[in-house]
């Protein structure tokens, strides 16, 4: 699609809509004239230059890229009505196509019920389930793994809950056993499960997880902002993604997704989603100058945040239109970063300068360099040089990330490294645009060379 001209097309099709209400005349106060506006935006267009190269394969670093041209023209057109989803008031045809969005992501998940709504991020997506797990289990802490995002910590932190983190196995997912055992001490009210940490992209076994918590009792909810879409590709042939997990999210209490990452959605959307709509209840209160449009629940009702972007909606609404959240249509873009991340952990495990750290779960690939000697202070060296180097070869750039991991952590995957120093950065890339796919060779080169300077 050409998105010039569908952005032409949006500023058309808002303007038409205007005119039906009657010509009027803009504010003196808020008109500029060209010229000005030329002299700002070259500024501004050159400012924006200072960015790194979010929309190349060769920028690999962190969970960024550019949304969908799809998702772009339908933010900007809608924003230029600029409608506030916490009301029906204030946004009722975007507040509409939240609920229809909402309602696709659930059936992803394949919940039979829910109650959900897009928020402005994962962190304010996983606020408001814990805040539900407060209120169902006042008095009661919340579990988590040791692996899992610092917002689970300091958002029990912000609702005076007791956090607690669970040890993790030797692939950084939780460990079941320790669960099991913190579980029946009965202080607990809530387990977070993780799908899709934001370090290694590993998966909480969530079908075990649920198993555990249900013999005591608890509640599970499921941090699925990074890894949530690749439910879309659970045991699909070739791609190594364990079906149980995924499938197992449907019975959970709730869980939150973030389509501004896989989602190709521009930030910030998140979204949560609860099974049992009760919960809503919770979420009462009165407001003497909205919701008086309609007696329909406004989205406003069952969320913590008040103004929201009904742009986001319309955003998602429509890249949902074009690519559904199903495994023949979003699915084949996740497809594409999985089959990258699994080629180049092939290619690190034949590589005599790179050391793959753990097997991939998703499209987050871990390496290290293999120096000599092979001791962790080494591999922080390498890693930070590696780092600063690839990101300063005008010619070859890459752009990668690096991943802190304590001595232990490193000599569980790797015995053969010798524990010099607490810990050691090693080299992270998340291959999530899927212009990966056919550019990981080169990637891998790139990467090679940089270790063999």
């Amino acid at each position: 699609m050409d998105l010039r001209t569908w952005l032409t097309s949006g500023v058309d099709a808002i303007e038409g809509w205007q005119a039906t209400f009657g010509p009027f005349g803009r504010h003196a106060s808020l008109l500029i004239s060209d010229e000005q506006f030329a002299r700002a935006f070259s500024s501004f267009a050159e400012r924006l230059r200072e960015n790194y190269p979010f929309f190349h394969p060769c920028y690999a670093g962190q969970m960024l890229k550019p949304p969908h041209p799809a998702a772009v023209a339908g933010y900007l057109t809608a924003m230029l009505i600029n409608p506030n989803n916490h009301a029906l008031d204030g946004g009722p045809a975007t507040a509409r196509m939240e609920k229809e969005a909402v309602a696709q992501l659930a059936g992803m998940f394949g919940l039979a019920t829910h109650l959900g709504h897009l928020t402005t991020s994962g962190t304010i997506a996983n606020l408001e389930a814990l805040w539900v797990a407060r209120e169902l289990h006042p008095g009661l802490g919340i579990a988590y793994s040791a692996e899992a995002h610092y917002t689970h910590a300091r958002m029990c932190g912000v609702l005076g809950v007791e956090g607690t983190a669970v040890p993790v196995d030797g692939a950084g997912r939780l460990d079941v056993g320790a669960l099991d055992a913190l579980l029946a001490g009965g202080r607990i009210g809530t387990v977070v499960a993780t799908a899709g940490t934001t370090g290694l992209g590993a998966v909480d076994p969530v079908h075990e997880v649920l198993a555990v918590a249900r013999a005591h009792g608890v509640r599970v909810h499921v941090d699925a902002a990074y890894g949530g879409f690749f439910t879309l590709l659970a045991g699909a042939g070739g791609l190594g993604i364990e079906e149980a997990p995924w499938r197992a999210i449907a019975e959970c209490d709730s869980v939150v997704v973030d389509p501004h990452k896989h989602g190709l959605q521009p930030y910030g959307c998140g979204a949560v989603l609860f099974r049992d709509p009760g919960v809503g209840r919770f979420y009462l209160h009165d407001s003497p100058y909205t919701y008086f449009t309609s007696s329909e629940l406004h989205l406003g009702e069952i969320s913590l945040e008040c103004s929201r972007a009904g742009a986001a909606a319309a955003a998602l609404w429509l890249t949902f239109q074009l690519l559904p959240p199903t495994p023949e249509g979003l699915g084949q873009v996740l497809a594409a970063g999985r089959r990258a991340a699994l080629h180049w952990a092939r290619l690190l495990s034949d590589s005599p300068l790179l050391e793959l750290y753990q097997p991939p779960e998703l499209d987050i690939v871990c390496c290290f360099p293999a120096t000599g000697p092979l001791a962790a202070s080494a591999i922080d060296q390498a890693s930070a040089r590696m780092l600063a180097d690839g990101m300063a070869d005008t010619a070859h750039p890459v752009y990668l990330s690096t991943l802190r991991v304590t001595a232990d952590a490193l000599r569980r995957r790797h015995p053969g490294v010798a524990a010099d120093t607490g810990g050691a950065r090693i080299l992270r890339s998340v291959l999530m645009k899927p212009e990966a796919e056919d550019f990981v060779g080169e990637l891998h080169a790139r990467v090679e060379r940089l270790a063999g300077r």
